[in-house]
């Protein structure tokens, strides 16, 4: 069996505050493997993104890894020097921000950190070469002109058009994994279609794998091959994403499908999951979704641990729904 680009071993990544350590992941395990897309969703503030940024090796104090293992190619990630981890950013792994100025820098034009992001990690390519893949990504993630695009500012850009700028720099080397963190929200439908195309046929054709952060569970309906549920830090289900989005096991996933404004019933309110996620800080005891939770009962306040009710179906629940069992 080939080795995983990707794999995940109980990481653990805490904020150490001066009310106590916050955990805003609590012992994540997946893996990814080649030419994969993982979609990793959940709601704001459940860990999706400091898990991203923990892979990538850029969670700074107060924050740390506490825990775990990155296994990148069989490479243990955490701990690695920085100069190390530098030299695998961009090249062997890229991140698509949010923010496209995050990766931007406001003062030079589009094609000097186009052309900078491929010497930096491969100097033999020649200045016309580098132009030239710059201008290939440009048009691969739909810039009109991209020739004469490449001579413009990130200020003369639109929201949507820095996101595409971004995108398209983090395909330039070609990487073995990309993490991308909602990097199409700002994006129109017409163009969040064309980019999901682009990345879904680079991951079938160059073999990269590709860990996509999400709240929208329709994009990942239509991009991903297998979803990871987060919450409160932690994966409560995982598994294939038609399974998962068609028959969820854990209380949580079937509250986020239901929330979706197309699954409800023409002129009635829209359903949605009661209560606020709990903070961090002062996770309930047990289940951390049980006060939200139609199904919870008094085993819930023991922390569950992840089992396998079907092959192929990971979930974090003591009842998981009977309808992701198949009779």
């Amino acid at each position: 069996m080939a080795e995983a680009t990707l794999r995940l071993e109980n990481l653990v990544t805490a904020f150490h505050t001066r009310a106590g350590p916050l955990r805003a992941v609590d012992g994540v395990s997946f893996q990814i493997e080649r030419g994969k897309i993982l979609g990793l969703v959940g709601e704001s503030g459940s860990g999706k993104s400091v898990t991203g940024f923990s892979i990538m090796g850029l969670v700074d104090p107060p924050g740390q890894i506490d825990g775990g293992r990155i296994l990148f190619k069989g490479r243990d990630l955490v701990g690695l020097p920085e100069e190390e981890m530098r030299a695998l950013r961009g090249s062997r792994i890229a991140m698509i921000f949010q923010d496209p100025m995050m990766t931007l820098n406001p003062v030079l034009r589009i094609d000097t950190q186009m052309i900078e992001a491929v010497k930096a990690h491969h100097p033999e390519v020649s200045d016309n070469e580098a132009r030239a893949r710059a201008r290939d990504a440009l048009d691969q993630v739909g810039i009109p002109s991209p020739e004469e695009r490449l001579k413009a500012y990130p200020h003369q850009f639109s929201g949507g058009m820095r996101q595409r700028v971004a995108i398209a720099t983090a395909l330039l080397n070609k990487p073995d994994l990309i993490i991308a963190d909602e990097p199409t929200t700002a994006l129109d439908v017409t163009i969040q279609g064309q980019i999901l195309f682009e990345v879904q046929k680079l991951c079938r054709q160059t073999g990269t794998a590709l860990i996509w952060i999400t709240h929208d569970l329709s994009v990942v309906a239509s991009l991903a091959d297998e979803i990871c549920v987060m919450y409160a830090g932690r994966i409560v289900e995982q598994g294939s994403v038609d399974d998962v989005l068609d028959r969820p096991a854990h209380p949580y996933t079937e509250g986020l499908l239901r929330s979706v404004p197309s699954a409800n019933p023409r002129g009635q309110p829209l359903r949605q999951i009661p209560g606020m996620t709990p903070s961090l800080l002062n996770l309930p005891a047990g289940c951390a979704f049980r006060l939200r939770c139609e199904h919870a009962d008094g085993a819930c306040v023991e922390t569950p641990d992840i089992t396998v009710p079907v092959p192929g179906r990971r979930v974090r629940c003591f009842h998981p729904l009977l309808s992701a069992v198949p009779a």
